[in-house]
């Protein structure tokens, strides 16, 4: 793996660590609902399925 698709990972599980740090999520601890989920869990799975989705590009293209 290239190193700056390392530096890149590295920075990408940093920023999740202070993501779901408890000050950070508290933000999100909202009343309220989007697409009839609450603001809470809504902004905690976004916030993971935003890290998968650029996980995946990083990797993809390291494979090419």
């Amino acid at each position: 793996m290239k190193k700056r698709h390392e530096q890149k990972l590295v920075v990408l599980a940093l920023s999740l660590l202070l993501l779901f740090n408890v000050p950070f999520v508290l933000i999100f601890n909202l009343d309220g609902a989007i697409f009839g989920f609450p603001t809470f869990y809504f902004s905690l799975f976004l916030i993971w399925l935003l890290s998968i989705v650029i996980s995946y590009i990083i990797l993809s293209k390291h494979y090419e």
